[in-house]
């Protein structure tokens, strides 16, 4: 274990205060943040509905196999082909719907409010020097600037990295970068840390940013100026992530999925008024409104999708912006599939907290809902074994001519949903600058197969360990250092 720090913790004091120490303490007490409903939080249990909803489900469905297989088969099926059908046409009309990039002129440094940025990091010593490079291109004054890290208390490693990295004596230039040491206590997820460390924050605006993150240096100014240009009740903007150097098949296909995400999915569901999922970084925020509806949930491992909900839920919206950030994406699935499971895990948890109370869910947030979150998690949960059947069928139909051959709901839904999928994902990655192969297209299919265990693991992690945090591993990328346009 390495040494622990040296530096002592002390209160932060005003953002102009260029003498404030690099490093302090902070604890659970969340000053100037709003308690988080307790009917928002991913800890409270299921109510009666959904238990009771659970219940009859699960013994109609039991009952039903034992006294009627074939007929309830059948219907299970009629569900899973009308619901990847809805999602395939969801995905070719986002791709048919044109995209109107939000253009604003900029402001003047004068013009320019107090900026704070977070990133929450935990075993991330090897990219350290990475990070601090990226956000010290940021093209914002330094006056104004304020850059948070938040760090767990027993990081040691990741401590010490800090402490020389941000050096008074070494880095004059970097005083507005400081340490939130974090101390320990439960749940260990991101979003306490981001809770711990913006109580601490002195900015108007807030941007979070994960360990790998290269923002776009434009894009603090160009959140800034969207905000001052837009409604008071626009609470969030979300920028669009780019995948940089991605070499093997999960990397690429990660690249692609991102690639349809964020430039084909989430615009479409902007322009159509609905209500869309953020990401788990390059998201600006209104600090008041942050504040005011109790920041991020605790106990939600994709406090990001979650906090989107509620925000809409208590009178704000969303919007988008289009300077980029860009990210190393997981090489193999060794990292890949404990992070597909985090995320999953925190979509069903999700919708368990926003379906809780239907009655004051506006409509176009529970159709954003669905179609985002709800078509993701049947997806992942049922395309393996959905299309496992399928094929089995098909080569069932070779082996045997005489049984005729595949049917003609799964010969339209192999056409359209690839289809769709194909188009989606040419006009993702034309947007996104993104090159890909035949092969990368051919393997679209078994990326989605491969999501199917991520979702197992996601159910089991939900009942036996639902606020456990699957760390995704990070390492230095030199193409990820290119700068962004």
């Amino acid at each position: 274990m390495p040494p622990e720090p040296k530096r002592i913790a002390v209160e932060h004091a005003a953002l102009a205060d260029s003498a404030r120490p690099n490093l302090y303490v902070v604890s659970d007490s969340a000053r100037g943040i709003a308690a988080l409903d307790p009917r928002f939080s991913a800890q409270s249990p299921p109510v009666v509905w959904q238990w009771a909803s659970l219940m009859v489900l699960s013994l109609t469905l039991i009952s039903g196999l034992w006294l009627a297989f074939d007929a309830v088969t059948q219907c299970l099926y009629g569900l899973c082909w009308a619901l990847f059908m809805t999602n395939a046409t969801f995905r070719l009309t986002a791709s048919l719907t044109p995209r109107r990039p939000y253009t604003v002129p900029p402001l003047t440094d004068g013009q320019l409010p107090v900026y704070t940025v977070i990133v929450a990091l935990y075993k991330e010593a090897a990219i350290a020097p990475q990070l601090i490079c990226a956000l010290e291109a940021l093209d914002y004054p330094r006056h104004k600037l304020e850059i948070l890290f938040a760090l767990e208390d027993d990081d040691a490693e990741t401590l010490i990295a800090f402490e020389g990295l941000l050096d008074r004596d070494r880095h004059p230039h970097r005083h507005h970068m400081r340490v939130v040491r974090v101390e320990s206590g439960t749940p260990r997820t991101k979003p306490r840390a981001l809770n711990l460390a913006l109580s601490r924050a002195c900015g108007d605006l807030m941007a979070i940013y994960d360990a790998e993150d290269i923002p776009a240096s434009s894009q603090l100014r160009e959140a800034a100026a969207a905000f001052a240009d837009l409604p008071e009740d626009i609470a969030c903007l979300q920028a669009p992530l780019r995948p940089a150097g991605s070499r093997g098949f999960i990397a690429r296909q990660f690249a692609a999925e991102y690639a349809v995400h964020f430039d084909v999915l989430l615009p479409a569901l902007h322009r159509f008024g609905l209500t869309f999922p953020l990401g788990g970084t390059s998201n600006h925020f209104r600090a008041p409104a942050l504040k005011a509806v109790g920041a991020w949930d605790a106990h939600n491992v994709t406090e990001d999708a979650d906090l989107a909900y509620r925000l809409v839920r208590c009178g704000y919206g969303c919007g988008l912006i289009e300077a980029p950030t860009r990210e190393s994406p997981p090489e193999d699935t060794r990292a890949w599939l404990p992070q597909r499971t985090r995320w999953i895990k925190g979509h069903m948890q999700t919708l368990l907290v926003h379906t809780r109370s239907l009655s004051d869910l506006p409509v176009m947030t529970i159709l954003g809902l669905m179609l985002s979150l709800g078509l993701n998690v049947f997806s992942a949960l049922c395309y393996a074994p959905f299309m496992a059947l399928t094929l089995a069928q098909g080569l069932l139909h070779l082996w045997q001519p005489d049984l005729g051959g595949i049917g003609l709901p799964d010969l339209i839904l192999l056409v359209c949903g690839m289809g769709f999928a194909q188009i989606a994902l040419d006009i993702g990655a034309r947007r996104a600058g993104l090159k890909l192969s035949l092969w990368d297209r051919l393997g679209l299919p078994v990326y989605w197969g491969l999501q199917s265990f991520g979702a197992l693991f996601a159910l089991y992690q939900l009942v036996v360990r639902p606020f456990h945090w699957d760390k995704t591993e990070h390492a230095p990328s030199e193409a990820a250092m290119t700068n962004p346009s």
